[in-house]
């Protein structure tokens, strides 16, 4: 049996990708990422989520998480009840946003009401090389997507916290 994209040992930490349907540049808007990062706030202090790195792109978001022990939740449960959430938030606060231009074009994206594609792509992080390897890689994202000049610029990721100051979202820091 394969271990690739699965959550085998449940103590451990995992990076998920959680990616829109379509690869849809949604997080273009801050009241959308904001949904985004309540619900990850939401499921920190209802959950036993521990988040550790996370950066949300314009069409996805990168998470370094884990369920904390004896908070009676699983990771792949807390990341489908997280998904399930803000798939109808989403699509709701794109129908009711009337700044939304791409409404008429944006919603037909997601049939059947679903908004994120299937699957997070755990990948279990067993070593220190690739712990830091995805690390670096989450906080580097908007720089190599020309978003800012530098990591710890970017309010929707935790390379802030990592540069000493307080980002948006509680984050158990690596290094």
């Amino acid at each position: 049996m394969s271990r690739k994209h699965k959550f085998c040992n449940p103590d451990r930490a995992y990076f998920v990708t959680l990616t829109v349907q379509n690869w849809v540049d949604v997080f273009i808007r801050n009241a959308y990422k904001n949904i985004l990062v309540e619900s990850l706030m939401y499921c920190q202090k209802h959950k036993g989520l521990e988040v550790f790195a996370w950066c949300i792109m314009s069409s996805h978001a990168h998470l370094i998480v884990r369920a904390k022990d004896g908070s009676g939740f699983l990771l792949p449960d807390i990341l489908r009840d997280f998904k399930k959430f803000t798939s109808k938030k989403m699509l709701s606060a794109i129908q009711e946003n009337p700044q939304e231009s791409r409404k008429e074009w944006l919603l037909p994206m997601f049939e059947n009401g679903k908004f994120w594609q299937p699957g997070s792509y755990p990948i279990e992080l067993w070593s220190s090389k690739v712990i830091y390897q995805k690390l670096d890689y989450i906080h580097e994202n908007p720089v190599e997507e020309g978003i800012v000049f530098s990591p710890e610029q970017y309010v929707y990721s935790s390379a802030i916290d990592y540069a000493d100051e307080k980002g948006l979202l509680e984050v158990i820091r690596i290094r």
